[in-house]
């Protein structure tokens, strides 16, 4: 498998990154099976392994580092935190206290003693981004972090942390973990374009359309994606409609779904790894047949044609980052006695 440079950081990934949200609880329960399935995804050249301390509550991490015994130094391990981890409200977000308490909590769960990559899973906004860059730098300086990233930030968010970074002498981000997929496209608008300036590695996760690009969502079919019981996106109409325009052209290009959703992914210039998530053995193989597929540049055209370059297709993914002022209505409005002009 090529290798792409992760951002100016020097570091070398694959184009694919093994996600391993799916390991543990939440999605593949047996420990056994999903050590094999990572050992079968480094055995075929991946050496991008991006975890979660949330994934399963710490299970995902434990499987992973059960995994990398006499083979971690030859894999470039990513994890993240800010998602809670306990009813105490000082055990989640991107505090200094929380930082430095949670990355000894991951170190000791993945069985190493530093982290290749160190995420903030989803930005804070109670808590200054100096505080929080000021923390990770201190991981950094102390060797037991190697690089810092974010996840799911938006442009004037990646803007203002490489700022305070620059002014205040500390670490910075080298990496942002964003959504992409044909379906979600808008991180091209402003996010990639941002984040190749500053030179930041750019690894995005669902490129699958957690489960959309699969070939396993139909308009009016009934579907044993277990995901789609729980997000309403499955149901979202201009969704539904371009995954039946793509769907034709896959078959006319003679390509499974999932194929194409990842060579879209991971031919923009702006993303050095995409991420995939498989749950079974099965998934995984279909995933890595797919390692040499190239779209031609009028594949590309009709992708665009069908989801213009810049936008995402239909409502808001659930999973992403959406600031305060969306969801919030008294950031939106001012009190009922102060809205008239006179």
């Amino acid at each position: 498998m090529r290798y792409r440079t992760l951002g100016r950081t020097g570091i070398k990934v694959t184009p694919y990154a093994l996600g391993a949200m799916m390991f543990g609880a939440i999605g593949n329960p047996d420990h056994d099976d999903s050590i094999r399935i990572i050992h079968k995804a480094l055995d075929a050249g991946i050496n991008f392994i991006d975890t979660a301390d949330a994934y399963s509550h710490g299970e995902s991490e434990e499987i992973v580092g059960q995994a990398l015994k006499g083979r971690r130094d030859d894999i470039v391990l990513a994890t993240k935190l800010w998602m809670p981890m306990g009813d105490d409200p000082n055990q989640r977000g991107n505090s200094r206290r929380w930082i430095i308490t949670e990355v000894e909590n991951s170190l000791r769960r993945l069985q190493t003693d530093h982290i290749d990559l160190y995420q903030i899973h989803r930005p804070d906004p109670e808590t200054d981004i100096e505080e929080t860059l000021s923390a990770l730098s201190d991981l950094i300086h102390s060797g037991k972090v190697r690089a810092i990233g974010s996840s799911t930030m938006p442009a004037s968010d990646i803007v203002e942390a490489q700022w305070v970074a620059e002014r205040r002498g500390l670490e910075r981000f080298r990496t942002e973990q964003p959504p992409y997929s044909i379906l979600n496209r808008g991180i091209e608008a402003e996010v990639l374009p941002v984040a190749q300036r500053y030179g930041m590695g750019t690894l995005v996760w669902s490129p699958l359309a957690k489960g959309m690009l699969t070939g396993r969502i139909r308009r009016g079919q009934q579907t044993d994606l277990r995901r789609a019981a729980i997000f309403t996106s499955f149901s979202d109409e201009p969704r539904l409609e371009a995954v039946e325009k793509l769907i034709p052209l896959a078959q006319e290009a003679g390509l499974p779904m999932t194929h194409l959703a990842m060579a879209f992914a991971i031919a923009h210039p702006g993303v050095a790894s995409a991420i995939i998530g498989p749950r079974t053995m099965e998934q995984l193989d279909d995933l890595l047949a797919g390692v040499d597929v190239a779209l031609s540049d009028e594949i590309l055209d009709r992708i665009d044609e069908i989801v213009p370059p810049g936008t995402d297709v239909g409502a808001p993914d659930q999973a992403a980052y959406l600031p305060p002022a969306l969801l919030r209505a008294d950031l939106r409005r001012r009190p009922a006695a102060e809205r008239t002009a006179a």
